[in-house]
Order: structure tokens, then sequence, then C-alpha cells
């Protein structure tokens, strides 16, 4: 049996990804394409989702499934759950989320909330009900996202920050729960990737990871680790943030992400 054989063994036949239609999301759908998995795509722009599907089914003879859906809305997950119940998911990559760089008095606060939606409840939403499932499987895997900016307060993105705090702190949590019966969790914590959400944040990337990078490092740490952080940067940046205390390390977030965001210096 060959590495991916015992790979889709333990985490297929198919594999569930939200946020698919672009960036990390859309590298985990290849990556998985290629390792012979069916697909569940989930975003919101349905065309987007319809042309993936045709050339992932077209290049790698794999099923794939696409629903169209806006998971910051509370009805969302559970109607996904629904749409889903048939399906032999034993994978699920929650790529789905967004963030903001600004001052946060400068900030939209119903898109600040919506980002606690989609970036937090969603996520609670899906762990819960999927890991259900694969917990009666007894065996199977789920990848959230937490972030560099995600072990500390970041000014000038602190409501993101804060919301891949939560993500990362949740995955620790439940990895032993759903560890001791078959299901591994791993917490995926980039910095900087070079994907459309840097322009849906308002962000200028600099030195970014690929999208193929970080889905490569994660499908390779999943099953084997708790946390990884995919790419030189966010391993560079991470061991010199760790050196900190955390004041330093939020003086030090702060002061990258304002870069990031373009705000005019304060001295």
């Amino acid at each position: 049996m060959t590495k991916d054989d015992n790979f889709k063994g333990r985490f297929g036949p198919s594999a569930l990804i939200t946020g698919a239609s672009d960036g990390i999301g859309r590298a985990f759908a290849v990556a998985l394409a290629e390792r012979g998995f069916d697909l569940i795509l989930v975003a919101r722009r349905q065309d987007v989702l319809e042309t993936l599907a045709t050339d992932l089914s077209a290049r790698f003879g794999v099923e794939v499934q696409v629903i169209a859906s806006d998971l910051s809305d509370p009805a969302a997950v559970p109607a996904l759950l629904v749409e889903t119940d048939a399906a032999s998911v034993g994978l699920v990559i929650a790529a789905a989320g967004f963030g903001s760089a600004g001052a946060f008095l400068d900030l939209d606060p119903a898109t600040e909330a919506n980002m606690v939606d989609l970036n937090c409840r969603s996520v609670v939403a899906l762990c819960h009900g999927f890991g259900q499932r694969l917990a009666q499987q007894g065996r199977g895997g789920i990848v959230l996202f937490s972030s560099l900016v995600g072990f500390s307060g970041a000014p000038y993105s602190a409501t993101y920050a804060a919301t891949k705090g939560f993500v990362q702190s949740f995955a620790e949590g439940i990895a032993p729960e759903l560890g001791a019966r078959g299901v591994s969790v791993l917490s995926v914590a980039p910095g900087p990737v070079g994907t459309g959400f840097a322009a849906r944040a308002g962000m200028q990337m600099g030195q970014a990871a690929t999208p193929e990078t970080i889905a490569g490092g994660a499908l390779a740490a999943l099953g084997k680790r708790g946390t990884v952080r995919p790419g030189f940067l966010a391993k560079l940046l991470g061991w010199s943030l760790a050196m900190l205390p955390r004041a330093g390390r939020v003086r030090v977030l702060g002061a990258i992400m304002k870069g990031m965001a373009g705000a005019p210096s304060s001295r």
C-alpha cells in the first residue's frame, strides 16, 4: 500500500473543504484530488466552485459536490450537515475565513462581528457536527486555521487576531478529546499567505507563502502534530516571537500589522 493509500484510508474517502473557491481552500482541494479524494467544496460563489469542480473531476477523476453557502449565517452549518448527511466524509478542512486591518475604532463594527461569526462560531458548529460523525467512525481528521497572530494580541488587526487565538485554543482543547476517539485535529498557523484574503483585509503582503505550501505542510503534519506553522517566514517569526514576553509580542505584531495595513506612523 502506498503512502497516499494509507492517508486516504485514514482520512478518506471524501473531504469537505470550506472556503474552497480560492486561496488556501482551493490549494487543499487540488492537493486532495491528487490523492484521489472525492470532494465537497463549500464557499459563497457557486460559479467559481462549479468551474473548479469541473476542472478537478476532469484532471483527477474524482467526484466533486458543490455547495454554495455563507457560513457566517447561523443557519448555514446546520443546513450543510443535513445536505451532507449521506456523504462519507473522513476529513474536514475549515478554511473559510476573513480578516481586517486598521485601527479598531475606524473599522465597521458589523463587519468585525461578521468575522467573529465566520471565523469562530461556524468553526465550533462544523467541528461539533462533523466531529460526532468522525468519532462514530473511529477515524478521520479536522484541520483548523489559526495564524501567526493567534498567539497574542495584535494591534491594527485586533479582532482577527482574537478570532485566531480562539481557533488555536479551541483546536488544542478538542484535540485530546477527539484523538481518544480516533480523530486527528490539526491547527495550522501560517504567517503571511499570498491569497485574496489580503485584498479583503486591506493588507499589503510581503514575502508571503503560497497556498500550496500551506496545504502541503498541513497535510504532511496531519495525524502527527497538533499545530504546524507551514512556510519559512511563519517558522522564523514564530520562533522569534516566542522568545519575547507576551507584551513584547503585542508590540512587535502591532508594528508589523500597522505596516501591512498601510497605517500612518504615529512617531
